[in-house]
């Protein structure tokens, strides 16, 4: 945690004749405008993109509404110019004794010519480095016409196809059948640029991205003076490099700016292919890349750490040169005693403890010495370790399949590595802020998930904004909540060049991204992208000469990966197997819904780093986008514009392949959960988007539950990572999290399903099998009882069997077991007619947890019918609306199936368990069970018909601070078939007065026409969307 300072950045000595040591040059006044200077319009200085500011001075309207990620492509075409008068800087400088200058970028979006004053200081080609540039000449000798700082994009679209045409540059035929996926095709490789910004389908190639390609100073730049001399002592600042804003920037100087630092704690001996030992001393190693305007000899760093009472010796640095123009670099390397400090751990299998190290870098003076450097950072001691190494023989005699580990250790001992997948968290990443982020993360935890992964196809996340320009915070908020970061280095889905024009300007991106996130214990490894070594295997088999290909990768593992031959020297495994061994990770994509339950259809795997299935917004999310009545529909034109998978591959519009997902989505539904239709329309829509939502949910918790058994199975299974957590925009997507912070219907069963201890019933349709686990991701054994029960679906309660178990550690045990549908149901009745409720309670850490899960044909392929013809009654749900967005909801008639609650537009928030404080929405709401009181214990009350839940509001990201209890509705899957009427009045949407399909139709109409209406489409409305806007000059700003 960083701490509170007027003074929060890293300079460093008082200098009279100096002003705003470091100046945040969102300070200056910035205009924007296009290559002919039709549009000239004030900007909002950096960070910024050239859409926000066309959308603030009201040129176009928010990208994400409708239509706009297509009828906004003229800015990508176009190059954008920012431009800054410098002289509210300049006139606060000593003319006659001008310090050192520097200009840092900390990022740049991403082909820019940078001139200052005039004189050309750089251009610049990545948007994953920080940049710092010595513009001391520029500053002391400006043109005599040109005072300015200009930043001048080149369209990023275009660099990269000029680069994908040179002679030199390495070609890949075929690329692995991705190369040409997305709306911008073919081009990503060439440009060090978020690969997703030019599109992307997020799943088994991806999510559904939109191709905005931004440009612009994304994150905070700074201009830096360096004093001439040592002076007095400095305050303490913050984690360096640093990003403060402007209010608190205050009248400081000193001879040195800290660049970079890297901050690596790890034990003694440890390294790539050592493992650690426990109890070997910790080392903390301390790396400062400095820029320093004066030559400083004799210095010495100090570290301490305050909480532990720990001051290390002074460590004597190598003499510190003048270097204003590069980057000078030292180090200090202190042994800890293992027993001092206490252990980081993730929040569901320990306390996510954190430290202050206080690092001081002092210099003689006249008076003993001075301290030329003090900051503060936050950090923590913990291991982590990759486990690849082949299963031994004796793991084999106990049941081990053969082959090798792949699975994490944290503090040498291996854990279940539960969680998801995140992508870009917006288009713009200037805009995105620390509440929202905070929300994700926290939802995370809430979701039972102490893991995620940071896709490669998207962009380095950030420490924090406080250091090096992050904008908005994540690995810090990462460490404050227990959760581990799967870190990836950005390569995705593609063969890259290796060109040394190329490569030399990746090394300096690697370098100083891991350098910044070193210091974060949730860091639990840096993988060399994403799906990259399937692509390569795939060329070495299908194109010629493939195996050059091959042997170029230059990666470590990706996900996903067959793992490795050897650590040392590290060699990668590829297909040099052992037939019926198993190696590496697995992810799943399967859009045959028909063996969504089949478990012979999942991969067996020792981890599962991706696997998901899509689902629609639901209609409160629409509404945030969708800008007319006939838009409201599942087969709208608009809504299939939103639909990008399959991916377009090439700039057609709408996506030509729209028609398949919807087809998948329309499918899934209508085979498992009764078909939506009514004569509302919007409530069809509606019924629809959420029936989208509880198949998502019915299909990714019976996969992490399959996983999860997996640990105490032979594959030993450590780790499900579902795809994806949250959404980049409003449209189908397989996020479990919506644009705005709402829950889908699938991040509440991830809550349920990834729970400490949970009950699962496993139906085997082959055979006719129903296996009922309890399962346990504790270190210790645990101990519990479980109840299954079932219901006929007026919910009256047919047998009930009682179990109580032990599950070893890591490990499931087996409740029940039969087989043929004549042993499992209850006498006398018919699939169509039942349904299974499971319920279980154990101690875990001196706490009773408790989970229940229910089956239905629909949530295992449990009967021969699904919910489709099940033969549901009225249930009657009755709600009763608190002031505190506390409701009571009670079935009076049958069992509401999948009852689910919504908040109303402009909230976020989750519902939770009045009772337990857990979340809890989507679940069966049975007649005559108490939930308010013994909802989460085997006690079940018949006496009583309520059940009690909460709204927490988030106020940080709800538009409406203050919702209406009469806002918030109640559905279920009667409502799919059926209006809300007097038994069920809480149905009720916004009136969109249009006729609309009663069902998904559109996508079988856009399917006939194909290509054809998609010509037609485009000769008629091509030169109305890519026509560029009149001439704009609006005033400066004041």
């Amino acid at each position: 945690m960083l701490l509170p300072s007027a003074l929060s950045f890293v300079l460093l000595s008082i200098a009279p004749r100096v002003s705003a040591a470091i100046f945040d040059v969102a300070q200056l006044e910035w205009t924007l405008k296009n290559q002919n200077g039709s549009i000239q319009i004030p900007a909002a200085g950096p960070p910024s993109q050239a859409h926000l500011d066309l959308l603030k001075a009201g040129i176009i309207t928010e990208p994400l509404l409708g239509i706009n990620d297509f009828t906004q492509r003229w800015i990508v075409n176009d190059n954008w110019t920012y431009t800054a008068d410098l002289t509210p800087f300049t006139r606060t400088l000593d003319s006659a004794a001008l310090p050192t200058t520097l200009l840092v970028l900390y990022g740049i979006d991403t082909i820019a010519n940078i001139t200052v004053s005039g004189h050309p200081v750089a251009w610049v080609n990545n948007q994953f480095r920080q940049y710092t540039f010595d513009i001391s000449t520029a500053i002391s000798a400006p043109s005599s016409s040109d005072n300015n700082l200009t930043v001048a994009f080149e369209s990023a679209y275009f660099y990269a196809l000029n680069v994908s045409t040179r002679p030199d540059v390495e070609q890949f035929p075929g690329n692995g059948g991705v190369r040409n996926a997305f709306e911008y095709p073919g081009i990503w490789p060439m440009i060090r640029k978020v690969a997703s910004d030019f599109g992307w389908d997020w799943m088994n190639l991806g999510e559904q991205g939109p191709a905005f390609v931004p440009a612009g100073i994304y994150k905070p730049a700074y201009l830096v003076t360096l004093s001439p001399s040592i002076g007095e002592s400095v305050p303490q600042t913050g984690t360096p490099p640093v990003s403060p804003p402007a209010s608190s920037i205050d009248d400081v100087a000193g001879p040195i700016f800290v660049e970079e630092s890297s901050i690596d704690i790890y034990k003694q001996g440890q390294n790539f292919s050592v493992r650690p030992n426990q109890s070997a001393d910790w080392i903390v190693n301390v790396t400062l890349g400095l820029r320093s305007a004066v030559a400083i000899p004799k210095s010495s760093l100090i570290l301490s750490f305050p909480e532990l009472q720990l001051t290390s010796k002074p460590f004597k640095m190598t003499d510190i040169a003048v270097s204003t123009n590069d980057t000078f670099w030292i180090t200090a390397i202190w042994s800890i005693p293992d027993s001092i400090p206490q252990r980081w751990y993730p929040h569901n299998l320990g306390t996510p403890k954190l430290y202050n190290l206080n690092v001081v870098l002092s210099a003689p003076s006249s008076d003993g010495s001075s301290s030329i450097v003090n900051f503060v950072t936050r950090t923590g001691f913990r291991t982590i370790e990759l486990a690849q190494a082949m299963y031994s023989q004796a793991d084999i005699e106990r049941g081990i399949w053969p082959g090798d580990q792949w699975h994490f250790k944290v503090n040498g001992k291996a854990f279940y590595a539960s969680g998801n997948n995140i992508i870009p968290f917006d288009p713009f990443y200037a805009r995105t802020s620390t509440d929202q982020v905070r929300w994700l993360l926290e939802s995370a935890v809430k979701g039972g998930q102490n893991m995620l992964r940071v896709w490669g196809g998207g962009t380095y996340q950030p420490s924090s904004a406080s250091v090096a320009g992050g904008v908005y915070d994540f690995y810090d908020i990462c460490d404050e909540l227990g959760i581990m970061a799967w870190s990836e280095l950005i390569f995705s889905d593609a063969l890259y060049p290796i060109n040394d024009f190329l490569l030399e300007n990746l090394e300096p991106e690697v370098r100083q991204n891991v350098r910044r996130v070193n210091r974060h214990p949730s860091a639990v490894q840096w993988a060399g992208g994403n799906e990259i070594e399937g692509i390569v295997l795939w060329t070495n088999q299908w194109v010629e000469n493939g195996k050059h290909f091959l042997d170029e990768l230059p990666y470590t593992d990706c996900s996903t990966t067959k793992g490795v031959l050897s650590l040392d020297p590290y060699i990668l495994r590829f297909n040099n197997g052992t037939p019926g061994e198993i190696y590496g990770n697995a992810e799943r994509y399967n859009y045959d819904a028909s063996v969504a339950f089949d478990y012979s259809s999942f991969p067996v795997s020792r981890f599962v780093n991706e696997f998901g299935f899509h689902s629609m917004p639901s209609f409160y999310t629409w509404e945030e986008v969708l800008l007319s009545a006939k838009d409201f529909s599942f087969n709208s034109t608009v809504v299939m514009s939103r639909e990008h998978h399959p991916p377009a591959a090439s700039l057609a519009f709408p996506n030509p392949n729209a028609a398949e997902g919807q087809r998948e989505m329309t499918v899934a539904v209508e085979l498992w959960l009764p078909t939506p239709g009514t004569t509302d329309t919007n409530q069809t829509f509606a019924q629809w988007c959420w029936s989208t939502q509880v198949f998502q949910s019915m299909a990714i918790v019976s996969q992490v539950a399959w996983y999860r058994h997996g640990a105490g199975q032979s594959e030993n299974n450590l780790g499900a990572l579902v795809w994806q957590l949250n959404d980049i925009w409003q449209a189908p997507s397989w996020a479990s999290i919506e644009h705005s912070g709402r829950w889908k219907v699938l991040h509440y069963g991830l809550a349920g399903i990834f729970a400490p201890v949970t009950i699962y019933p496993f139906w085997t349709a082959s055979n006719e099998t129903l296996q009922i686990l309890a399962i346990s991701d504790r270190w210790e054994d645990v101990n519990g009882s479980a109840r299954a029960t079932w219901y006929d679906w007026m919910g009256r309660p047919l047998n009930t069997t009682s179990f109580d178990f032990t599950v070893p550690t890591l490990n499931n045990s087996l409740l029940y077991e039969a087989q043929g549908l004549a042993n499992i149901l209850p006498n006398g009745r018919d699939a169509a007619d039942v349904f299974l409720h499971l319920n279980v309670t154990a101690n875990v850490d001196g706490k009773k947890v408790a989970n229940e899960q229910f089956i239905t044909s629909s949530a295992t392929k449990f009967t021969p019918t699904s919910l489709a013809n099940a033969h549901l009654f009225d249930p009657q749900i009755s709600m009763t609306r608190g002031q505190d967005l506390s409701f009571t909801l009670s079935a009076k008639g049958g069992v509401g199936a999948w009852t689910w609650m919504d908040h109303p537009s402009g909230t976020v928030g989750i519902f939770v368990d009045k009772e337990t404080g857990l979340p809890s929405n989507g679940f069966h709401l049975i007649p005559g069970i108490d939930r308010t009181r013994k909802s989460r214990t085997l006690d079940f009350v018949h006496s009583l018909r309520a059940f009690q839940v909460s709204f927490i509001l988030n106020p940080a990201l709800s538009k409406v601070k203050n919702p209406d209890p009469a806002d918030f509705v109640v559905r279920s899957l009667w409502n799919n078939t059926h209006l809300g009427g007097p038994s069920n009045p809480n149905i009720e949407l916004p009136r969109r007065d249009l006729s609309l399909f009663s069902r998904p139709l559109w996508y079988l109409i856009l399917a006939a026409f194909g290509l054809l209406g998609l010509f037609v489409i485009y000769e008629y409305t091509g030169s109305v969307f890519f026509t560029r806007p009149p001439p704009i000059h609006l005033a400066e700003a004041d």
